[in-house]
């Protein structure tokens, strides 16, 4: 059926689909939404102060 080089060949295949199929699951589940609120939150701070500043002048 297989020969051992090709055994470990199919492992490490499976070893790096595996690998890349939860980096993905986690970078759509965590970084990328905490990246987008961060980048959210930061944007409503700098509005905020250019309203402060608008009023103090």
């Amino acid at each position: 059926m297989f020969e051992f080089d090709q055994y470990l060949g199919f492992l490490a295949f499976l070893t790096i689909l595996t690998i890349g199929f939860w980096l993905m699951i986690f970078l759509i589940t965590f970084v990328v939404p905490y990246w987008i609120g961060g980048s959210l939150i930061e944007r409503i701070n700098e509005i905020r102060e250019e309203k402060k500043a608008k009023l103090e002048n």
